[in-house]
């Protein structure tokens, strides 16, 4: 079963290069464990990909729409399909006195922004240094594993797949009501100093549109609740109180 662009549907995988083995990345908490590629702060969830809309890679979005639910298959992406061939033109020898005082800590390997890109340093001699401003990946055959988890429904599914994909972690805790073409969006007070909140419910205007058709309006209210506050006791129990009191009618005798 092929599906057809813009078909929602949720994926887990795991990247790793040909040649050497090296894990990439994992949708998968347990196998990032596995694989020492781990990080506490990402949040390890099957992947929502926009078939044929560039949300992933161009070979693993092909892989993809050619699968069923539920299939598991291992894909090889040649550098055409992934991040492409090197280019040697985007190889520059850039003086070491560019890096300013940290020239001394610069090690092959590290990666520095120059010119507000991203290069990696590939040499280091004669005061200067050699950057190499092709991805890390680029002229890498990449192997994937692949498993079609499931496909988004149309409706609510659909808009609350989009909310989690543009509010990790707070989208679900979005509250929404869908009538004559607009979709109402309540924001809780938790999620309201979330940095880029203003941009966050763009996106996610701007995905209900796109995915949604019969949506017309994307409208957003915030959400602002009584804390409950906890009482302090304001006299000792009475349990407690009473030998006080005798004790003050006996000094007082």
């Amino acid at each position: 079963m092929a599906f057809s662009k813009g078909t929602l549907v949720y994926v887990n995988y795991t990247a790793k290069v040909k040649d050497t083995g090296d894990p990439i990345e994992t949708t998968m908490e347990e196998e990032a464990k596995k694989l020492n590629i781990y990080d506490s702060e990402r949040r390890y969830e099957p992947r929502l990909v926009s078939v044929g809309e560039d949300w992933v890679l161009k070979g693993l979005d092909e892989e993809i729409s050619k699968m069923d639910v539920g299939e598991k298959k291992t894909a090889e992406l040649a550098p055409d399909r992934a991040w492409g061939g090197r280019d040697p033109t985007l190889l520059r020898m850039v003086p070491l006195r560019k890096f300013g005082e940290k020239a001394d800590e610069l090690r092959v390997g590290d990666e520095v922004e120059i010119d507000n890109r991203v290069a990696v340093v590939r040499f280091i001699g004669s005061g200067r240094a050699q950057v190499d401003f092709n991805h890390r990946l680029a002229g890498k055959t990449l192997v994937y594993d692949i498993e079609l988890v499931r496909k988004v429904e149309p409706g609510e599914d659909t808009i609350r797949s989009l909310m989690k994909r543009r509010f990790p972690g707070e989208g679900e805790k979005l509250q929404f009501t869908q009538s004559e073409g607009e979709v109402a969006v309540s924001v809780p007070d938790e999620a309201l100093l979330v940095e880029g909140l203003q941009f966050i419910k763009r996106g996610i205007a701007n995905d209900v549109l796109h995915f949604v058709p019969e949506v017309k309006k994307v409208t957003f209210s915030e959400v602002y609740s009584r804390k409950e506050e906890k009482k302090t006791e304001a006299a000792q129990p009475a349990a407690e109180a009473a030998p006080a009191a005798e004790e003050k009618a006996e000094q007082t005798a």
